[in-house]
């Protein structure tokens, strides 16, 4: 496909805009760690909440949330929808305790809730381990699916593709620091955002489709456009709603929506000005992840179905593509082939900005874990601020490079998916628990991440081989779960706890509150600061009434798009008395209340 002289001139804007963000923030963000890292601990909710927002709205979600609809329909996104149950539950619970903790990263907690030689290799082994392990796993996908756009729309080759991004997005990473990355972030979601729902509103009225009334009265659509699915059928509706709402939520770790926080969503709330606007940044975050954002990419993927039905139709419609990333999610990118000149300049640069805004925070998030927790803390102790801020830039670089790579191996987002999910089986329950439950050590999570690693690799490439029976994914997710829960619980109480001293450090610092810590509180001295809000079952009501309140706008969207007016006014007024309810909820989690000293 060739681009016109307007495409062209909407792409460069795009860049020449992001790159003057990441060369002005750069003034200030090679001060220190601190601003590199954390942009001085200064930034309000509302950008931070964007940010977050930006990040997940990577190219390669709308490729993904369109392999799911073509292969499950639309209840199959319950897979990532189950997330806003662990999302909320950060939001009420988890932000603040994060914010007051005052730690650079999320793996600086382990020598916090945890004390001597185990504290210090979990933190050194999970820098590698998440730091560059999986987050270039998670980068690549990314990089796929600028391979797949690129090869469709724009028709350059993948090696070609994964350069162009990466030394783009390099050089405002590792210029501007975090800061850099939240502020580009704004103008990336704005452009996605914009593309996004513009190219459905296309799409779907392209004469193939005949509007949203073609479309869903097309008969291979009708039957995907369930929100919940069919309960007279066991084998869909247990792996595509039971699993991910009952179970996944809680006992599965997945980057950007780990049980308790974590990763760069624990960095944002770290770098926020005080701990309410680490909750309202995580709350902003929820609700546009998932009431704003999926409408634009499913009416896509449903409108792909009628013109390519199967994958043949693909292959055969762009030639040039590489027969092996010929796959379903492919489908988002074909459908885009089709748009105008101007638009098609926008929605490139729409879907540019979110590869970038993707790669840019999993970069810095990546670099922090390498300079901080191993470099700095192992390796070094003594380095200079400028040190650590040009180690922060090399490792920049090299993850970057490590990610390219990558990409050039894998074939379709939803195989890395899945293996994410499965590798992190299990270990859910832990980051829930390490903060309000006493006896959880750094063994626990020591054994659950061996235990759910060599669990996953065991059922992804040595259970067939073995003349085992075939298991379903979620049988997999499920079988892998219960194996490293047990695995972890049998080891907390095999092993000894943290020391006193630790234990009762943490509880001053972050004051969690509930009966899991009352063992501890105990052995404080009299005049200790133990003034946790004990609002504990007020916040878990608040995560409950706000994820009804976003999951109801959601279903209202659609039932609006579905044209069923009378579902869209009973989930809009459900969703009306959740945000009433909210509101009623934080006055009274925010009500000054005397402290005990």
């Amino acid at each position: 496909m060739q681009l016109t002289s307007l495409d062209w001139i909407i792409v460069f804007i795009f860049f020449a805009v992001t790159l003057a963000i990441g060369l002005w923030a750069s003034r200030g963000s090679g001060k220190s760690t601190q601003d590199f890292f954390l942009s001085g601990r200064n930034m309000p909710w509302w950008l931070l909440g964007v940010s977050m927002v930006a990040t997940t709205f990577s190219a390669d979600t709308p490729n993904l949330v369109t392999d799911i609809v073509r292969k499950q329909g639309v209840a199959g996104n319950w897979a990532w929808w189950a997330f806003l149950l662990t999302g909320m539950l950060t939001v009420f619970v988890y932000a603040r305790l994060w914010r007051r903790s005052g730690v650079m990263t999320d793996l600086e907690f382990y020598e916090l809730r945890y004390a001597g030689g185990p504290a210090r290799f979990l933190r050194q082994f999970r820098a590698i381990y998440l730091g560059v392990f999986f987050n270039v796993m998670i980068m690549a996908t990314v990089c796929l699916a600028g391979i797949k756009i690129a090869g469709v729309l724009l028709d350059i080759d993948p090696i070609t593709t994964v350069v162009l991004v990466s030394v783009v997005t390099v050089l405002y990473s590792a210029l501007g620091g975090l800061k850099g990355v939240i502020l580009t972030d704004f103008v990336q979601f704005t452009f996605a955002m914009a593309g996004a729902i513009w190219a459905a509103y296309y799409v779907i009225n392209l004469p193939v489709i005949g509007g949203l009334e073609g479309l869903l009265s097309h008969p291979e659509v009708t039957e995907k456009l369930d929100l919940v699915p069919d309960f007279d059928n066991p084998e869909v509706y247990v792996p595509l709603f039971v699993v991910p709402i009952a179970v996944q939520w809680w006992s599965v770790w997945y980057p950007g929506a780990e049980p308790g926080g974590g990763g760069y969503v624990a960095q944002r709330m770290l770098a926020a000005k005080n701990e309410n606007h680490a909750v309202g940044a995580t709350l902003l975050f929820n609700a546009f992840h998932y009431a704003l954002r999926p409408w634009p990419w499913i009416l896509i993927a449903l409108a792909s179905i009628v013109v390519f039905p199967d994958l043949d139709s693909i292959a055969a419609a762009f030639p040039n593509v590489a027969a092996n990333v010929i796959n379903d999610d492919l489908a988002y990118p074909a459908m885009l082939s089709f748009l105008p000149a101007g638009l098609l300049g926008l929605v490139i640069a729409s879907l540019i900005a979110a590869v970038m805004s993707t790669l840019s925070t999993h970069l810095n998030w990546g670099s922090s874990y390498v300079v901080h927790d191993w470099y700095h803390r192992f390796i070094d102790p003594d380095a200079s601020e400028d040190r650590l801020v040009l180690i922060g830039r090399i490792s920049t670089v090299l993850l970057m490079v490590m990610a390219a790579v990558l990409a050039l191996a894998l074939s379709n987002a939803l195989q890395a998916f899945a293996i994410l999910l499965q590798i992190g089986a299990g270990t859910g329950l832990i980051f829930i628990l390490r903060w309000f439950w006493w006896r959880i050590n750094a063994y626990t999570e020591i054994a659950g991440m061996f235990i759910s690693f060599v669990v996953a690799l065991f059922l992804e490439f040595a259970w067939l081989p073995l003349g085992l029976p075939e298991l379903a994914g979620y049988a997999k997710l499920l079988l892998g779960i219960g194996i490293t829960t047990v695995g972890w619980l049998t080891v907390t109480f095999a092993t000894r706890p943290t020391d006193m001293k630790t234990l009762q450090n943490f509880y001053t610092t972050t004051r969690p509150g509930g009966p899991g810590w009352d063992p501890v509180v105990a052995t404080l001295p009299a005049h200790a600061d133990t003034s946790a809000d004990g609002q504990l079952p007020l916040r878990i009501l608040a995560m409950l009434v706000g994820a009804v309140t976003i999951y109801s706008i959601l279903f209202a969207t659609g039932f609006f798009l579905y044209n069923n007016l009378s579902a869209t006014l009973i989930a809009g007024l459900i969703a009306a008395a959740g945000i009433v309810a909210l509101l009623f909820i934080w006055s009274k989690l925010n009500k000054p209340k005397p402290r005990i000293v």
